[in-house]
């Protein structure tokens, strides 16, 4: 009896001292950073994979909560940078930028503030890419991968995104005077995985193709592709031999992820027995060619970098662009008089029964301004982390234009908040209004990431807006986008309207969970 005594007592002495030791690392770090205002919670949100806002439980950043709150922490703070101290892992910061000065300073310094790769590891599922990289090997997926987005690609992306989209227009809406699109994102997707095939992979699909699995594949390479990328964080959470034995959902994923690997493998297979070699612009030409060791540099991409970085391709060349567009449908849906003004100036450049050149893409600018708008309300990555590689200092202002200094301890994770950045209304006037004329002049270039910037700014921008661009004007051009009547909305007002339709979800990318349109021929 006296040894369990002992032994209890024991134990209460060594939970004693760690929970001692925590709260002193704790204090500890909320002193390193002078108490700058912020979140005090259990869990840092790198720690463990959390993604709700539970007040001292987790701060809940990696989430769209992230999107919702857009300045408003910030602003509760009191300053345009703010804190997250966390018990777990051991007294930990994390400071959260709004500060596009700041911004500006640490993503123009790689070497001082490189890219914290933690949040990436998920990009990793089929292989080393460009995006899940830093260092020197960051500089030679760059190099390897760098080539392949070209104006000649730019123009091949222009030229499949109008053929796509007059396909859609002819063979599947055909005479229909009104198009019934039970959620924005079943017309986006399509479109821009289909302009991610040929444009990225030289495989042009057909809108009446791809309804059912080819000989040898279980699911088509639409579904796969789609249950893959909306569902990665399975591949960091749950164990493969789970994936692969667990409930019918970890079922489907696991088949999806080999088809997709199936149909990667059909690709290049496919381009290297071609017994005709010609000249090819499209992205996955390139990519082989430098896994091949043609590349002028002499370096050769391997195996595993080309099958990561055709995933990255695909994942990000269509998810991102099929989200973008669908949220611009969106906005323009809730604010007619801005897609009057829309439709106005694209008849200005491209007259009815004119098919649209690349030579458009720069005249278009109204279109441009549509879209910077739509991401600057909804940046398709909410968070941008970094962690800072030495001890330093960041100064910064609140409100009232007073300056403050921040301690930076080496090791602290930096993370720059879109949302909140995008939301300042120190360089954004009426930040919540949907304005894209503000676009059209001078604006504040610093306050707006939507591609991130300086040396790891996204290398395929160009890409996107072109595809973007081309669709958008396509379809504002032929159709009258409406919000569907709902007898179950009758009454809602429209700040209701738009946060029903606007309902977000993270997953590689931010999109909108459902949100009903009705085309209507012009």
């Amino acid at each position: 009896m006296l040894d369990q005594s002992r032994a209890v007592s024991l134990a209460l002495l060594v939970a004693g001292v760690f929970v001692l030791q925590k709260v002193l690392d704790f204090r500890r770090a909320v002193a390193s950073i002078n108490n700058l205002p912020g979140f005090r919670t259990l869990f840092n949100e790198r720690f463990i994979w959390f993604p709700f806002r539970v007040r001292g439980v987790s701060p809940g950043i990696q989430s769209e909560v992230n999107l919702y709150r857009k300045y408003k922490d910030f602003e509760e703070a009191g300053w345009d940078i703010m804190s997250g101290v966390s018990v777990l892992p051991s007294g930990h910061v994390t400071l959260y930028l709004a500060d596009p000065v700041v911004i500006k300073e640490v993503i123009g310094a790689r070497s001082r503030f490189p890219k914290s790769l933690g949040p990436y590891q998920i990009l990793l599922t089929f292989g080393p890419n460009l995006v899940a990289s830093e260092g020197e090997d960051w500089k030679k997926q760059r190099k390897l991968v760098a080539p392949a987005f070209s104006e000649k690609n730019n123009r091949l992306v222009w030229d499949e995104t109008v053929h796509i989209v007059d396909q859609l227009f002819a063979t599947v809406w055909g005479d229909k005077e009104t198009i019934d699109v039970a959620n924005i994102t079943d017309l986006t997707v399509p479109i821009t995985l289909m302009v991610i095939s040929v444009a990225g992979f030289g495989r042009r699909i057909s809108w009446k193709e791809d309804t059912a699995a080819p000989p040898g594949h279980k699911m088509t390479f639409k579904e796969a592709l789609n249950i893959v990328s909306r569902n990665l964080f399975i591949e960091l959470l749950v164990p493969k031999w789970l994936q692969r034995w667990g409930t019918p959902y970890l079922r489907s994923f696991h088949t999806a992820k080999q088809e997709l690997e199936a149909y990667m493998q059909d690709l290049i297979d496919l381009r290297r027995s071609s017994e005709v070699k010609e000249e090819r612009h499209d992205l996955f030409s390139s990519l082989l060619d430098a896994h091949e060791g043609l590349t002028i540099s002499g370096e050769r991409m391997s195996d595993d970098n080309l099958f990561g970085n055709v995933f990255i391709f695909m994942i990000a060349g269509y998810e991102t662009s099929a989200h973008s567009l669908a949220y611009a449908l969106i906005l323009l849906a809730l604010h007619p008089d801005e897609q009057e003004k829309l439709y106005e100036h694209i008849r200005s450049v491209i007259p009815d029964d004119q098919t649209p050149t690349y030579e458009d893409f720069s005249k278009l600018t109204y279109t441009m301004a549509v879209f910077n708008e739509t991401l600057r309300l909804f940046p398709p990555v909410i968070t941008i982390p970094k962690e800072s590689e030495e001890d330093t200092t960041f100064t910064t202002t609140n409100a009232l234009g007073e300056k403050r200094t921040i301690p930076v301890p080496k090791g602290t994770f930096v993370t720059i908040h879109t949302p909140g950045l995008h939301n300042n209304p120190k360089y954004w006037d009426d930040p919540d209004a949907f304005r894209p004329a503000r676009f059209l002049g001078p604006y504040p270039r610093d306050a707006f990431l939507p591609f991130s910037g300086g040396p790891r700014g996204c290398i395929g921008r160009g890409f996107s807006e072109t595809e973007s661009i081309a669709a958008l004007s396509l379809l504002v051009a032929r159709y009258r986008v409406e919000v569907r009547d709902d007898p179950r909305f009758a009454g809602e007002t429209l700040d209701e309207r738009k946060a029903r339709l606007c309902r977000s979800k993270l997953s590689v990318t931010l999109y909108p969970t459902c949100a009903p349109l009705v085309f209507k021929r012009r």
